[in-house]
């Protein structure tokens, strides 16, 4: 099944994905950069002209070392303090062999019998039924399941979902969603504040420029809104460009690491429709087992459907209803 699927291809493709967005990102800087400077001139001349936009595109280049050098710092705030970050938006605490032997013995067992470098253990203090692997790299890597999951999956169960999470280690699924959420999804969380912060006072001002006859701050006011938009858009979309096969490869892996393609079945039964954690960030959502999450069509969700899951797992892994 994770041959049929192409996974050295899966796995180039989410290293190419990391590159593609760790260079994005100074241009994202920029673009809010640019934002910015047109809001700065709006509110600072009274009758602005179209040379105006080239004045904000020259302090928009002035900029670019200081905006290579924030992505610079960012980037080593994010490198350094990801995993607490994560920990923090999800409520996950670090747990010991001997605070939980029977979770870290499962896993352990996991990790000796296929040559697996040994993640670090977390632990989410809900009756929610849900699971996430993170770290940049297989050193790094941590693996955080739910109360809830411990307490309702025989062990058959809990062993499959710590291969499919094991797989996302593997697969370079968890250091993509990490640079995503992390790296780059400051941008989502800057320009919301920026949004909220400028769009009042932003409007207001265009409306009396039209009023007072100053009709270019008006242009430059929402020039600079669409470009906060677009950029904030961009950002959360990153979010959909992340692969939904990612969780059919998972739970292929799954299976090629027990043997045991029911016990996955079994585990994705008993997740169904009980994974919700509602306190967790839509962004750190993405990372979890599952994410029940509705949308458009369809289009926007993040997760196949379960019973999809389950159906692949019965047709290409032999797996039983």
């Amino acid at each position: 099944m994770i041959a049929a699927a192409g996974l050295r291809t899966h796995i180039w493709n989410n290293n190419l994905k990391s590159i593609v967005l760790m260079a994005g990102f100074p241009l994202l800087l920029l673009a809010l950069t640019y934002a910015g400077a047109l809001l700065m001139i709006a509110w600072s001349v009274d009758a602005p002209g179209q040379q105006e936009f080239a004045l904000a595109l020259d302090w928009t280049l002035a900029a670019i070392p200081w905006a290579l050098l924030a992505a610079g710092v960012w980037f080593v705030i994010a490198w350094l303090g990801y995993q607490k970050m994560i920990d923090a938006a999800t409520g996950a605490r670090e747990v010991s062999r001997a605070a939980d032997p029977r979770l870290y013995n499962l896993l352990e067992n996991l990790c000796i019998s296929r040559g697996l470098t040994m993640p670090s253990l977390r632990i989410i203090e809900t009756p929610a039924l849900n699971a996430y692997a993170s770290g940049l790299s297989e050193r790094q890597a941590a693996v955080t399941v739910t109360r809830g999951l411990m307490d309702s999956l025989n062990d058959a169960e809990l062993e499959a979902v710590l291969a499919h999470e094991l797989t996302h280690i593997r697969n370079r699924d968890v250091r993509l969603l990490v640079i995503s959420i992390i790296f780059v999804g400051i941008i989502s969380f800057v320009g919301q504040i920026f949004a909220r912060g400028m769009l009042h006072g932003s409007l207001a001002r265009a409306g009396g420029a039209r009023r007072g006859g100053g009709g270019n701050a008006g242009v430059l006011i929402i020039v600079a809104l669409g470009i906060v938009v677009l950029s904030y858009v961009l950002a959360i979309m990153i979010r959909f460009a992340m692969s939904r096969k990612r969780e059919y490869m998972a739970d292929a892996g799954a299976v090629e690491l027990t043997r045991n393609p029911d016990a996955m079945i079994s585990a994705l039964n008993k997740i169904s429709g009980r994974s919700a954690i509602e306190d967790a960030p839509e962004e750190v959502r993405q990372m979890f087992l599952d994410n029940d999450t509705s949308s458009f069509m369809g289009m926007f969700t993040t997760h196949p459907p379960i019973p999809k899951r389950i159906a692949a797992l019965q047709a290409y892994a032999g797996g039983s209803a």
